[in-house]
């Protein structure tokens, strides 16, 4: 069934190099009320499509200097005109002569003598195409800027509260470092502790979805710079102790003394969060979480291991998808997202790195981390991460 459609809107290409059959069509469509463009030949057909930037074309085969085949197959190479639709008109009706007509780009065929309600109803019908193919580009356009818009503003939201939280959460981390639960009292300490934990949860939420929105639009630059990695791992850690406290889980690490290394710091720290966030979230009680890092070869390695739940094999093709969980039911009762992981491995390949994990379910997980040690030492190096592709652009 064809949409309904105004034809006055659409421009059909006439090409025949008989000027009785040229001026049959142009009346015929004219009375359907489509707008008409003549060509008598084929090299005025290809300089018509140029200057009309018609929807359809009706195309004779046998002309004298260039036929419709030729015409065809010269519209089909051109990124330009590809998509335009041609109703091949012609004589020609063996089925030779069809399959090469179908073969050279054509959307139809219709045989000389034609019938004028046949004729109607196959223009009509390849028009309604494009212009279901028009609804669709304008749909797909207004769709990607509706999401475009959102992620922008989950951008915005994501950044203007990550910063008082990370006010708040720094605060929290100072007041338990200076009010031990001796003076403070049991109960008001494990409130602290709460909140802190809390804080701490927000906070990765915030900066993986700000992380991630960025990505989503194009925003988030990759800036490396030489750091040492034990320095940034420390760092991440001495926050993430007190949180794996409230499990009475112990972080042991495996580390050397320095690792220099050229990477982005906010990026790594992310990586790192993210990993032991998952790792205390699904570890027991009372467990241990080992975390390594070490050089090989010209990578460097970091790899977080936990003795808790696991993974079960099913399920670890689908782990960096955007918001997927293992268990729904468990990620709910612990306040997993599904975001962390996703965003990790977006942030890791966009360091020119992989991800790897291996779980034995009940006895341990193992999340490991292979970036490059050295882009390229002393400089400062911006990639942009944009959706599913890195672009990189280098100011040096």
């Amino acid at each position: 069934m064809n949409m309904e459609i105004n034809p006055s809107e659409y421009k059909i290409l006439i090409v025949d190099d008989v000027m009785s059959n040229v001026l049959l069509l142009k009346v015929l469509l004219t009375n359907e009320k489509f707008a008409i463009a003549t060509a008598n030949n084929g090299r005025q057909a290809l300089e018509q499509v140029d200057k009309e930037h018609p929807d359809l074309v009706l195309l004779d085969v046998m002309m004298p200097d260039l036929s419709g085949f030729e015409v065809a197959q010269r519209l089909k190479s051109n990124p330009d005109t590809a998509d335009i639709p041609i109703i091949f008109l012609t004589a020609l009706n063996s089925t030779t002569d069809i399959v090469k007509g179908f073969q050279a780009g054509a959307s139809d065929f219709i045989s000389k003598p034609f019938n004028k309600e046949e004729l109607i109803i196959r223009v009509t019908h390849q028009i309604s195409l494009v212009a279901a193919k028009r609804i669709i580009l304008n749909k797909t356009e207004e769709l990607q800027r509706i999401i475009a818009g959102r992620d922008k503003l989950y951008s915005v939201i994501a950044h203007d509260l990550r910063s008082p939280m990370g006010s708040i959460k720094m605060v929290l981390n100072m007041l338990m470092l200076n009010l031990p639960v001796e003076k403070i009292g049991g109960e008001m300490y494990e409130l602290l502790t709460m909140a802190n934990r809390t804080t701490e949860d927000v906070f990765s939420l915030l900066d993986n979805l700000l992380k991630w929105t960025k990505s989503q639009i194009g925003n988030l630059n990759v800036v490396y710079q030489d750091v040492d990695a034990v320095e940034v791992v420390d760092s991440v850690i001495d926050v993430f102790n007190m949180v794996a406290g409230l499990k009475k889980i112990t972080i042991r690490e495996e580390k050397p003394e320095k690792l220099p290394v050229c990477t982005d710091i906010d990026m790594l720290k992310t990586i790192i969060r993210n990993l032991l966030s998952n790792a205390i979230r699904y570890s027991f009680p009372g467990g241990r979480i080992l975390l390594k890092v070490w050089q090989e070869g010209n990578s460097l390695h970091l790899s977080v291991t936990d003795h808790g739940e696991g993974i079960p094999a099913d399920s670890i093709p689908y782990l960096w998808e955007r918001f997927y969980r293992v268990d729904k039911s468990r990620s709910r009762h612990r306040g997993g997202t599904g975001l962390g992981l996703a965003v990790t491995k977006k942030l890791v390949e966009g360091m020119a790195g992989e991800i790897q994990v291996t779980s034995n379910p009940g006895v341990q997980t193992v999340f490991t981390v292979i970036l490059p040690l050295n882009i390229r030492a002393g400089s400062r190096v911006f990639w942009r991460i944009s959706g599913s592709l890195l672009n990189r652009d280098r100011f040096l």
